[in-house]
């Protein structure tokens, strides 16, 4: 079984490396993705933790824009050196604009305590979420974001432009497979128009098994990718435990029991 999409306390998970490890390998996982959000602060530690019991795949998740809109490319097995000084870079932009959003809530009479951001974590809207319901403005992360932080939201500010073909053009660069991270959750245009013209930029697989793709949408990426030969990856996108103790934050670990057979072809484009 594998699950190649999964946060940590590094970016908006509630789990340490170590814990993820651990749900994981509970869990029956046997290949393991570590993808938090600009950055690639925990695969040390989820190395460490899996030892000789779980295969862990380095990887990201990388923010990118494209009409305006947030589209997230997965990139795995990427060549540390080449990619972290961008992502750095990166995670500055994630910080400029958490402290925007701080100033927009103020100006809307709900303040909160900018969280420390600061070393490699890769803030994001979650983190100010928490920040929203430990000042009492709201009761729960979900409140927060449809009330203030949601795309539409009072609060929301875009991300720095970067497209979507510059981060892939950065992830081949660095010698990472770049895959498009759920693209029926993308906003700003359909998969049918935007997929070639990604594959056409360099990208080189699909997120096809997502908890937010319908059965009729996975077979139509699992049709599109064999007929131009991408490969295709999946995971529960798992961001851990609710913070509000109410159960997980997204899905739970390995619910698609993906079989291992899925890993040879990214080894083989990464390599």
């Amino acid at each position: 079984m594998l699950d190649l999409h999964n946060h940590t306390t590094y970016s908006d998970g509630t789990l340490s490396p170590q814990a993820l490890v651990k749900a994981a390998i509970q869990a029956g996982i046997k290949a393991l993705g570590i993808t938090d959000h600009d950055t690639l602060a925990g695969w040390d530690e989820a190395i460490a933790a899996a030892g000789t019991d779980l295969e862990i795949v380095p990887g990201v998740e990388l923010s990118t824009t494209e009409n305006g809109r947030s589209l997230h490319i997965l990139g795995f097995y990427p060549n540390r050196v080449a990619l972290e000084p961008t992502l750095m870079e990166r995670i500055e932009g994630r910080r400029r604009r958490a402290q925007a959003m701080v100033e927009k809530l103020a100006e809307l009479g709900v303040p909160i305590e900018l969280p420390n951001l600061a070393g490699p974590m890769a803030p994001g809207r979650p983190h100010l979420a928490a920040a929203l319901v430990k000042a009492g403005h709201a009761t729960s992360g979900r409140e927060a974001f449809d009330r203030w932080l949601g795309d539409n939201g009072p609060a929301y500010v875009q991300y720095e432009k970067f497209t979507a073909a510059e981060g892939i053009q950065l992830l081949r660069d660095c010698g990472a497979v770049p895959v498009w991270a759920h693209p029926y959750l993308f906003r700003g245009g359909t998969v049918e128009t935007l997929l070639p013209q990604l594959v056409k930029a360099g990208l080189l697989g699909v997120e096809v098994y997502h908890p937010n793709h319908s059965p009729s949408q996975v077979r139509w990426l699992v049709d599109y990718c064999h007929e131009h030969r991408l490969v295709m990856t999946g995971g529960s996108d798992y961001h851990g435990p609710s913070p509000e103790g109410k159960g997980s934050s997204s899905s739970d670990l390995n619910q698609f029991h993906l079989p291992l057979t899925l890993l040879p072809p990214l080894k083989r484009l990464a390599t």
